[in-house]
């Protein structure tokens, strides 16, 4: 099924491939584009009525239906000025090499050169290419230090030693120094995890490996058992210890994707609201994710978490207010 926006990516793409070529087969235009000749005759129907805003029906994109119809060839003209494919903004190339980043770093060693051909051709075609050429390479660079990283890791994970790493809590703006004894590096939603047991907090937690700013083996061995499975890919990365503070949220429409994206206990309908049960290891957390939400969130428990997130809202719009 072709949609409105495939078709008009489709006739944007048409207009300049039939520019510089005389007359094409329609098949051959049908196979080039990956679609059925008949959606290529629908295409050139709408194409016959486009044209620039404001002109007349002479102005408008022409093309040779008799052409078509008598000898089964596509031939446009009237298109000058799109003679050229369309080229990427900077803002649109931006958003399509952070997400080849995004992909390039959790992509298998095999792969991250063909996707690197890709960042390059990528940063080459947008409108400024060579400023984003080194932003790219930059970001590149950036993903290389993590794969190592991850390399780092999975080696002392395989020789069982210990590692000393030095890591940011971003609930605190905290950078902690950590003894761990790594049990594995595990992949959950797009990011990796190192999976240990760590001596400062006294029991097995998950560590971002964006949020490790430094990671050293050591030469001593791992002294806690790794009889535990590696957590699986479905499995909550979060999962609340004994510690944890019960907490309940009311959120409205527009907060409802926090339960998507939240480990969470119960969540019951309230009219058109949500109230989310959860447990957090860390209240400033909850407070940074209900004011993400404001207006939309509540914390109903605990009562003080609320107090604060109100006062903190309230000082922030003061500060609009006076700037």
């Amino acid at each position: 099924m072709s949609t409105a926006r495939d078709q008009l990516a489709r006739m944007l793409a048409l207009v300049p491939y039939l520019q510089h070529r005389e007359a094409v087969p329609l098949d051959q235009v049908a196979r080039d584009l990956g679609v059925p000749a008949e959606q290529v005759v629908r295409d050139l129907n709408v194409l016959w009525f486009c044209g620039l805003p404001g002109l007349g029906m002479g102005d408008l994109i022409e093309v040779d239906m008799d052409a078509l119809d008598g000898e089964g060839v596509v031939r446009i003209s009237n298109a000058d000025y799109l003679s050229r494919p369309l080229r990427l903004r900077a803002d649109e190339a931006s958003a399509l090499l952070v997400a080849l980043q995004t992909l390039r770093a959790t992509a298998p060693a095999d792969q991250r050169e063909t996707v690197d051909s890709v960042i390059a051709k990528l940063a080459a075609a947008a409108e400024d290419g060579a400023a984003h050429a080194s932003q790219v390479a930059v970001q590149v660079a950036d993903g290389g230090a993590e794969e190592r990283l991850r390399d780092q890791l999975e080696h002392a994970v395989a020789a069982r030693r210990q590692v000393r790493i030095a890591y940011l809590v971003p609930s605190r703006d905290e950078v902690t120094d950590r003894v761990v004894d790594p049990f594995a590096v595990v992949r959950h939603d797009g990011q990796h995890y190192l999976r240990a047991w760590c001596h400062l907090a006294g029991g097995e937690r998950r560590f971002r490996l964006d949020r490790i700013q430094k990671a050293t083996v050591l030469d001593t061995p791992v002294n806690v058992p790794t009889d535990t499975a590696p957590v699986a890919l479905d499995e909550q990365i979060f999962s609340p210890g004994p510690d944890a503070v019960p907490a309940r949220l009311r959120l409205a429409t527009p907060a409802r994707w926090v339960v998507d994206y939240v480990p969470h206990d119960e969540v019951v309908e309230v009219g058109d609201d949500l109230e989310v049960a959860l447990r957090v290891a860390d209240v400033r957390w909850l407070e940074r994710l209900v004011l993400r939400c404001a207006p939309h969130a509540t914390v109903l428990e605990p009562a003080e978490v609320g107090v604060r997130v109100r006062a903190t809202a309230a000082a922030t719009l003061e500060l609009y207010a006076t700037g």
